[in-house]
Order: structure tokens, then sequence, then C-alpha cells
């Protein structure tokens, strides 16, 4: 029998097991479920090369000491002691020989001499079948200026006209929209940018005015013009040339016109004209002679008609003209002798600037350019299809190259290259001849479009001299790309041009 004491004590023992095995189960604890993952990397597959040298001879042993030992062969020897003058006279002579010295290597692809870059067009000139007069470069280089009008419309024109202007640096160039086109009311006959304000452009109309238009004000480009007064042109302009004044950076304008009168004007601004400054005509009885020229003036005209100028960059004072009836004339700038024509109503007196002739063409001259490179020679060519090389101390040229079957428009030489240049053919091509060549061939053609489609102006560019753009009569302006060949001047070049200049004509 168990007393109550007995019985508490055991109840008592038996709460405290259950309490204890109950903390014991609420310290118990489980881990977060455990993830797991397979990857797999794998190597590039690795490459063993190896290199074997020749095999190398002891330096000691047997072999060694055979080959050593055993005299050479006769042949090789004695061939190098019985060449040896020989070779030694021959490279002395390859020494002093001037075979080489033009040869330059040049490691760049010529497989094309030019290629086009951009055909600029005016659709509203092309929509009138108006044709490229002329084209000249900024002075940046950057901006081609072209001229609308006529070639083929001798008699008088009051056609509207434009003048276009491109900027080949401008982001998003559109060949079919010209950045600025100036409104003309007539045919617009020649065009010279300025040589130092890349802005300013002047022109010579068929009416016989000369204007400057400032590119700068799109809204109103008009700067300058001459207007229709008793000193203006009553012909047309057939050329127009920014000309240095005596005050250090201002310009004149020099138009020519075939009125037979050669016309130097300063510009005004605060006027909005140009005033003349000097005045220049060409009378048939005051051109001067000599054994190799003859000419006779046609029908009553009492000046002879100007077709072409050219300014010569070593002399200030001499300017060259080219005529309707074939002659080239020297000029100077400083000639005192009054014109044999009246000044009646002019505000400066007429003089007579012709001081040398030299042999007349077979007809008109279209176009003349001074060299560049060369203080007394000029290029010239026009109707009769030749390009004639002169000298200014010479009356009959020292080169006549034939460049095409019918009209050569225009002339110029290479800004880069004293013995090449570059003529406009009224068959459409532009030829680039290179003097230092032994055939008188073109270095290289142009050829863009159908033979009836004349190529009437071309102009190098001065500071992008890669560059050549060309004037057609299908109202298109191409710029062409010039290569290395065309552009880069070579050994010995200028030499070859005076050696050219020195010559004596036949």
């Amino acid at each position: 029998m168990f007393t109550d004491e007995a019985v508490d004590s055991v109840s008592i023992q038996s709460l405290w097991r259950i309490s204890q095995q109950s903390a014991q189960e609420s310290r118990g604890c489980q881990t977060r479920v455990v993830h797991s993952a397979e990857a797999e990397v794998q190597t590039v597959l690795a490459t063993i090369s190896c290199t074997q040298t020749e095999p190398q001879y002891q330096a000691k042993g047997p072999l060694f000491q055979q080959n050593h030992d055993k005299p050479e062969p006769p042949g090789l020897k004695d061939f190098i002691q019985r060449s040896e003058d020989t070779v030694i006279r021959e490279l002395i002579r390859n020494a002093r020989s001037h075979a080489f010295d033009e040869f330059q290597v040049n490691w760049e692809d010529h497989s094309q001499l030019v290629s086009c870059l951009h055909c600029l067009q005016h659709p509203g000139a092309q929509e009138r079948d108006l044709h490229v007069t002329s084209v000249s470069w900024s002075c940046t280089g950057s901006v081609i200026a072209c001229a609308y009008g006529r070639i083929d419309d001798g008699d008088w024109s009051t056609e509207r006209s434009c003048v276009c202007t491109w900027n080949l640096d401008r982001r998003g160039l559109n060949p079919k929209q010209a950045d600025l086109v100036i409104d003309v009311p007539t045919a617009v006959t020649a065009l010279c940018c300025h040589p130092n304000q890349p802005a300013l452009i002047a022109g010579g109309l068929y009416s016989g005015e000369v204007v400057v238009w400032d590119t700068s004000q799109t809204q109103d480009p008009l700067l300058v013009q001459t207007g229709m007064s008793a000193d203006s042109h009553k012909e047309p302009v057939y050329q127009v040339a920014w000309v240095p004044l005596q005050k250090k950076g201002e310009f004149g304008v020099l138009s020519a016109s075939s009125g037979g009168r050669v016309l130097l004007w300063m510009v005004d601004s605060d006027k909005g004209r140009l005033v003349l400054n000097a005045a220049y005509a060409l009378v048939p009885q005051q051109v001067p002679h000599n054994s190799s020229t003859s000419f006779k003036a046609r029908g009553s005209s009492s000046t002879v008609g100007i077709t072409s100028l050219a300014l010569s960059p070593w002399d200030s004072d001499t300017f060259l003209v080219g005529s309707e009836g074939g002659l080239l004339l020297r000029c100077s700038f400083n000639s005192q002798t009054m014109a044999a024509v009246s000044s009646e109503g002019q505000s400066v007196t007429l003089k007579a600037p012709a001081v040398f002739p030299f042999r007349p063409c077979s007809g008109p001259v279209h176009s003349i350019h001074c060299s560049p490179f060369h203080r007394n020679l000029f290029v010239s060519a026009g109707t009769d299809g030749l390009a004639h090389l002169h000298s200014l101390l010479q009356a009959n040229p020292l080169l006549s190259l034939r460049v095409s079957d019918g009209y050569v428009f225009q002339v110029q030489w290479s800004p880069t290259r004293p013995l090449v240049f570059a003529a406009a053919t009224g068959q459409g091509d532009v030829q680039i001849f290179d003097l230092g060549h032994r055939s008188l061939r073109p270095a290289a053609t142009i050829e863009q479009g159908g033979a009836d489609q004349a190529a009437t102006c071309l102009a190098f560019n001065c500071q992008n001299t890669h560059l050549l753009a060309v004037g057609k009569t299908d109202g298109t302006v191409s710029v062409w790309q010039l290569s290395h060949d065309l552009t880069e001047q070579r050994h010995r070049e200028s030499s070859q041009l005076e050696q050219i200049a020195n010559q004596v004509a036949e």
C-alpha cells in the first residue's frame, strides 16, 4: 500500500520528467532547405607547337675536323675576284647616272586617275535649258559657285538666270538643291570669287553690268553694281577678276567685254555701287604689229572685241587679252597712251594698254591662263582646237597641242603640278596634259555624258588641290577627284618647265 506522501512524490517526479522532455523538444531547430545546382566549364582546347633547329655540328669530333680541314671549292672565290673590278665600275656608273632622278615610289592605287565625287545641278536652270557659263571656288576651297546663262545665243538676251553655290563640306549635301540661289535678270557670263573674303563673288552679265554679291546676306545678296551708265560696258562682259589695289588688303574688280574695253572698278559699299577707277580700250589702229603678226579690223568696228583676259601673278602691271578676231596681246596697266576713241561722258580717260602682240589665232581666243610656276609662261586656247604654250618674251608659241577637233572653251594650269594643265572642250570632255611626258597625248581624259554636251568651263581648287570642277551645257557641275599622279609635284619638274620656257620658238 502506498501512502499519500509516496503517491505525491511519484507524481512530482513524473511531472518533472515531462517538463524536462518538453523543454528539450522546444530547444530543437531545423535548417533551411539547401538548394544545389550543377554547373560545368570547358577549357579551350590547347595546341602544342614546336620548332626544330637545324642540326648543329659539334665543335669537337671527327666530322667537324674533317669539314674544317677540307680546302674550299675554287669556283666561288675565283668568280668574286674576277668580277670585283667590273661590279665596282658599274656601281660608280650608276651612282653618276640620272636615269632614275624623277622616279618616286608611290604605293597608292593608280587604277583611276580621276573619279567623280559630285554631280551638282539646279533643277530650275535645267528646266529652262540654261548652260553653266562659269565656275569658281571660294578662297576656303569649300564652296563652289556656278553661273548660268547661254553660250549659243549671239543676240541680245533678256532671259533670267541665276548663280548657285554649294558647300561641299556641309553635312547632308544635296547635289540637286543648291545652298544659295541668286536670281539674276539676265544671263551671267563671268564669275570670280574673292581671293580673301569667302562670301564675296564678282559677276559679269550679258547686259554689260558688273555686280558683286555677298552670299552671307541670303535675303538680299546684291552688294554693289555698276548699273547702266556712261562708264559701264555696253556689251557682254566675258571676264571678271579681283585685282589688288595700292592700299594693302583692298581689291578692285577688273572686267573685260566684247566692246573692247577693260575697266577697273572700286567697291563703294556705302553708296552701294562700283566706282570706275581706270579704263582701257583696244583700238585696231593702236594694236602693235610685228613681222609675225597681221591684223585687219573687221567692218567698221572702232574697238577690238575682248573675249578673254588673264592677270600675271608675277607682275602686277601685266595683263593679257584675247579677242574675237584671234588677237593675243600683252598689256600694261601703267600705259600712258591715250586711246584713239572718244571718252565723252566718261569719268575716266581711256588708255591704250597693248604693248606686245603674239601670233594671232585663226579664231576667237576663249581662254588665257598664266603659269603659277613661271613668270613668262602662259597657255591660251580657242576655236582652233589647240592649246598654245607661249612665252611673254616671244611672239610665236613655244608649243601647240591638239586638244579637240572642236572648240576649246577654257584652259587652266594645275596649282600644284608645274607641267600640268587642263582644257575643257566643246566635245564634252576635259583633257589633262602633262608636258613632262614624252608623248603629247593627254595624260588623262574626263568624259561624262554625251558629246553633244559641251564642257564650257573648269576650275582647279587651290585649297583642296585634288578637286577639279567642270561645268557643262546640260546645266550640271561635276566635281572630280584627281589622283596623286596629277597633283603631286615630281622631282626636277620645275627645272623641266624652265627648259621649256628657255626654248626658242620656231
